[in-house]
This record gives structure tokens, C-alpha cells and sequence, in this order.
């Protein structure tokens, strides 16, 4: 009773918890959080000193008695009281602006599609205990597809690789269902690896993380490009131990990224091949979709068209594409219901 009353002066709002970046929308609203998904710990007093963008500039730079870390790596939640200090500041922060002395929001909060039951409860759980009244659980790539706008509900096929942070949702979707789907644990961070990897190997170079998201971001690309890019490797020389600076180029990091982006790309491929004969000419004329932040590296979708035989297109603002889907399930949920998850624990046991 005291959930409904605290309900009405609340905002009911969809999160993409994401390994690297947590957004939130607010019913009625859009989109008013976008922050990393970093929290700063102080491990003496156990103590949060800072959330979101304030953490993600601590890292690398704490001293000792100070971690900042990332409470779920490959999208699944690592560190169970962490991630609910996370959600329980988005949804106060969300609640700042309004009166309201107890939040108790409906949230929908989007998973990987290959987590396990133990896995969607940790979820679950840290949504509810952060404040939620109601926690509704939705695939990545199916509130990616929503969030891109395709037809989920239709009798026809609709492929979307969503690559975020931590993992890679590759699904066909029809009739409101995940009909074929791979989830992988290569994603963002994975190529921020190989690019520290390449670093090592080929100069004796240190990176630090953000370094290697910097070079990324500024010349990364899966296909060659006509024009080569430059940009500057900075770190610590592995033999003598001083501050180092490496020219690098796009061909260079592309090859450094190579093999994480070709076990997506087989990913994509394997998902086409379990796919219903007439659910695939549906995605040859529509073409698949790219979601998630990896959508944005140079030249993935012609790496992708090539590899498939098939067009491939990047979703509009694909970053927000998850949280707009999860905001669009909110904004219609007894319509959208069926396309939710739901955990053994909630199961009703009458039949028929």
C-alpha cells in the first residue's frame, strides 16, 4: 500500500545498465542520465566517495586506499552491494528536481541475453533494494531493437548486433521474441585490450585504459579506409621505465583490433545460420542493424555486409538505442509486456 502511495510521486524510469555507461530515461521525459558506470571506493572505510563521471576521472589516478572500479564487467553485476549504490544514486538523482520523499519508481532495466536465473536475480535484487517498487527485466537486444524502431511485434524477422562495453547481443527477432541469439564477452572493452596488447608487444608501451579508448575512438576502424589516420601513443616505457610517446596509425590499430572484431563478425554469422530459412529473406530485404557503441568504430558495418552478403546499417544515435527501447516498454507496458523477462521466481504455478 505505502509502494502505491510513494509510486504517485515518482518517476517511473528505464536503465541501461551497461558495463561502460549507465543511461537513464524517465517516463514522459527522455533521457536525463548518461554517466559511467565507474564507482570510487574508499576500501578502509568502505565508504562511496564518488559515482558516475566524478569516479570515471579517479581513474587510474587514486591513491591506495582508493579504488575506482566498475561494479559489472561483461554486463553482469561483479560486486552486489556497489551496483545497488549505483542504481539507488541514478534514482535519487532522477528524483532531485521533484518532491518526493521516498522514490519507489517501476524500472526497467535491460540484461545481456545470455546471463543465467542467478544472474537476472542479482539484477533484480539490486534494482529493488536501490528503491524500486517493481523491477521489470528486458533483454539487451530486444530493447535495442525497440529503441531502433523495428517492428518486433510483426511476423517478420529483424536482426540487430548490439555491442556494448562488456558483451555483444547478436538476435533475430519476430512476433515480440528472440528467435536466434549469441551473446559473447567481446565487446568494447575487449578492443581497449587488444589495443594495450599491441602496445606492449610491438613498442614495450605501458597504455593506461582510457589511453587505449582515446586511440579507439580517434583512428580505430575494422575495414580499410582511404584516408590514414594518425595519433599519439602515450605511456610508460616497459624497459626503462620512463614516459614514452609512439605515432601510430589507423592501419596499425586496426590490425591490433583484427581478431576480436572477426569473432563478431563469425558471431553474426553463426546467428544467420540458425536462423529460420524465411525469418533470413525477411533481414536480406531490411537489412541488419547496428547497435551499442561499437557501432560507431569505422567501417564495422562494411566489414559485416561484406562477410554476410547482406546490407547492414547503423541505428540512429545508436549509443541511447537500449535505454529508449527500455523507455518505450515503460511508456506502453501492457502492450509491450510480453517482450519482458520473466525470472523463475516469479513463474505462476497454475497452468491454463
Amino acid at each position: 500500500m505505502l509502494n502505491k502511495i510513494f509510486g504517485y510521486f515518482s518517476h517511473d524510469i528505464g536503465i541501461d545498465l551497461g558495463t561502460a555507461n549507465t543511461l537513464v530515461y524517465v517516463k514522459g521525459r527522455g533521457i536525463v542520465i548518461n554517466e559511467p558506470s565507474v564507482v570510487a571506493l574508499n576500501t578502509k572505510t568502505k565508504q562511496i566517495l564518488a559515482i558516475g563521471e566524478d569516479a570515471k576521472k579517479m581513474v587510474g589516478k587514486t591513491p591506495a586506499n582508493i579504488v575506482a572500479r566498475r561494479p559489472l564487467v561483461d554486463g553482469v553485476v561483479s560486486d552486489f552491494e556497489v551496483t545497488e549504490q549505483m542504481l539507488k544514486y541514478f534514482i535519487e538523482k532522477v528524483h532531485k528536481e521533484k518532491f518526493s520523499i521516498l522514490p519507489r519508481p517501476r524500472v526497467v532495466i535491460g540484461i545481456p541475453s545470455g546471463v543465467t536465473e542467478v544472474e537476472k536475480r542479482a539484477v533484480e535484487d539490486a534494482t529493488t533494494n536501490a528503491g524500486a517498487r517493481k523491477a521489470y527485466l528486458i533483454e539487451e537486444p530486444m530493447a535495442a531493437a525497440i529503441g531502433a524502431r523495428l517492428p518486433v511485434q510483426n511476423a517478420s524477422g529483424s536482426m540487430i548486433v548490439d555491442i556494448g562495453g562488456g558483451t555483444t547481443e547478436v538476435a533475430v527477432i519476430s512476433l515480440g521474441g528472440i528467435v536466434a541469439s549469441r551473446s559473447m564477452r567481446i565487446a568494447g572493452d575487449e578492443l581497449n585490450e587488444d589495443i594495450i596488447q599491441f602496445a606492449k608487444d610491438e613498442y614495450n608501451l605501458l597504455l593506461g585504459e582510457r589511453t587505449a579508448e582515446d586511440i579507439k575512438i580517434d583512428i580505430g576502424s575494422a575495414y580499410p579506409m582511404k584516408d590514414r589516420l594518425e595519433s599519439i601513443m602515450r605511456g610508460r616505457d616497459l624497459v626503462t621505465g620512463l614516459p614514452k610517446a609512439i605515432t601510430v596509425d589507423s592501419d596499425q590499430v586496426r590490425q591490433a583490433l583484427s581478431r576480436s572484431i572477426m569473432e563478431i563478425v563469425d558471431s553474426v554469422k553463426m546467428t544467420i545460420e540458425e536462423t529460420p530459412p524465411e525469418l533470413v529473406a525477411d533481414i536480406m530485404d531490411k537489412g541488419i542493424i547496428l547497435a551499442g557503441g561499437g557501432a560507431l568504430l569505422r567501417g564495422l558495418d562494411k566489414l559485416i555486409s561484406v562477410n554476410t552478403k547482406m546490407p547492414v546499417q547503423i541505428a540512429e544515435d545508436p549509443l541511447t538505442c537500449v535505454v529508449r527501447g527500455a523507455g518505450l516498454v515503460l511508456e506502453d507496458i501492457d502492450v509491450l509486456k510480453e517482450v519482458l523477462v520473466t525470472t523463475q521466481y516469479e513463474k505462476s504455478p497454475k497452468v491454463g
